[in-house]
């Protein structure tokens, strides 16, 4: 797809998504129950969410995946690098603080 295509896309959801010709009218029910509104926004949202996945898938620059080029030794289409030694070790985390445990009173307050 071209840039400018996805661009337009784009710009047309924007667009629909100023959607003031439902904001005062709650009638006609969609399947007898849900306003159109509503509908309409669900409807606006897989829409989007559409256009969002073909965005990432071609529109989305290669050289932020991680080992994602060529040069790297990756295979440039699932973003993973070459073999396993090529990837950075991981390194362990830091343990936690623990605090102890409080001390329990007794009724005259001092401790047990």
């Amino acid at each position: 797809m071209k840039r400018a295509l996805l661009l337009i896309i784009v710009g047309g959801l924007y667009v629909l998504h100023q959607d003031f010709w439902f904001w005062r009218a709650a009638r006609p029910l969609v399947f007898g129950f849900i306003p159109i509104g509503l509908f309409y926004h669900g409807c606006y949202t897989v829409a989007t969410a559409i256009v969002m996945w073909l965005l990432v898938k071609h529109a989305w620059p290669s050289e932020l995946e991680e080992g994602g080029g060529e040069e790297r030794g990756g295979d440039g289409e699932s973003g993973r690098g070459g073999d396993s030694s090529s990837r950075r070790p991981l390194a362990p985390s830091p343990a936690l603080p623990v605090a102890p445990p409080p001390v329990a009173a007794n009724r005259e307050g001092t401790e047990k």
